[in-house]
């Protein structure tokens, strides 16, 4: 059998990968820009530091959650496969809303993270391992277990998170309902946000590479073997990879929506099916929607602080996605 899909890119391809690539600077422009009375340039050093750090962790949560996305779908053969199928936002919600309740939510930890994000990097982790151990069948990861078990997981994580916000006497709501809606903070720990930035760029090198894997991963088993594609090994590393992917977003900016379903969508409509040019064309579109996200909630003043990015992305990428649906672009 011959290769699924050329090796080289498209001139189609090309020239949607550089125009996503000058999106994502254009919104990382429009971020540096961004202050409280509109449009404006930085006032001092300070000021810029902070929006360039802001700028680049919401590229790196952005890139991460949409390469996450196409891990999962090229692993689950599910175009519904999103982040949180595997039960990791949940698992870090409940991580941190545990903390919470713990009263360590704010203490200092290991290696510069925040009590905060220790509890959702300990979720998100624990909630990957008990995904991975229970959708095993005799030594083999199964798509279709593998989603009940995430989908399982999420529910009970949620529902824990709930029952703790009621132990709470406040419910919880003022110290972490914030959290788990997602959003991208100023007292981040730099260094936090560097290990965030290598893994997500080492998991989109790693995904770029996998993509003639995944290309042949989209045929049946007995296809996909016959070409050489070890399916078992492939499917532990996307799992992993995503797991990975997830955890660094989840843990710099809380749980984050849509994401990770709508940007390989759009990657594929745009530029074709192949995986490695979705791979890198879902980076750039997920890096540059976050930062342009993150450029609205700072602009947009409803009297109440900052809404939430998580909220932004679901208000917009929910319709967005009904969209694509009833124009046939998305096939279940």
């Amino acid at each position: 059998m011959g290769n699924v899909y050329p090796d080289r890119m498209s001139r189609r391809a090309v020239i949607v990968l550089f125009a996503l690539g000058f999106a994502a600077l254009a919104a990382a422009g429009a971020r540096l820009f961004a202050g409280p009375a509109g449009f404006e340039p930085p006032r001092d050093s300070f000021e810029f530091g902070l929006r360039s750090w802001r700028i680049v962790s919401g590229a790196a949560v952005g890139a991460g959650l949409a390469v996450a996305g196409v891990a999962l779908q090229a692993l689950l053969r599910n175009p519904l496969a999103a982040p949180a199928v595997l039960g990791l936002t949940a698992g870090a919600g409940f991580g941190v809303t545990l903390a919470t309740t713990l009263g360590v939510a704010g203490a200092a930890t290991f290696a510069g993270l925040t009590g905060t994000s220790a509890a959702a990097l300990l979720g998100s982790v624990g909630a990957l391992v008990i995904v991975y151990t229970l959708a095993q069948r005799r030594g083999v990861v199964e798509p279709v277990t593998l989603i009940l078990v995430g989908v399982i997981v999420s529910l009970i994580a949620g529902a824990g998170t709930v029952f703790l916000q009621h132990l709470m006497p406040d419910r919880g709501l003022a110290a972490s309902t914030r959290w788990l809606f997602g959003s991208i903070r100023d007292d981040t720990p730099r260094g936090l946000i560097v290990i965030a930035v290598l893994l997500t760029t080492l998991g989109v090198i790693i995904a770029a590479r996998l993509g003639r894997a995944m290309d042949a991963a989209s045929l049946d088993d007995d296809e996909a073997v016959s070409v050489g594609v070890r399916l078992h090994g492939l499917r532990l590393a996307l799992l992993a990879l995503a797991g990975t992917l997830t955890a660094a977003s989840v843990v710099i900016a809380g749980p984050i929506g849509f994401v990770g379903l709508i940007c390989p969508h759009a990657v594929r409509l745009l530029a074709g099916p192949a995986n490695r040019v979705v791979v890198i064309g879902s980076a750039l579109l997920g890096a540059g929607t976050i930062v342009a996200a993150d450029t609205l909630v700072r602009l947009i003043d409803l009297g109440g602080g900052r809404m939430p990015i998580g909220v932004l992305t679901a208000l917009l990428g929910g319709p967005i996605f009904v969209a694509l649906l009833r124009a046939k672009w998305v096939r279940l």
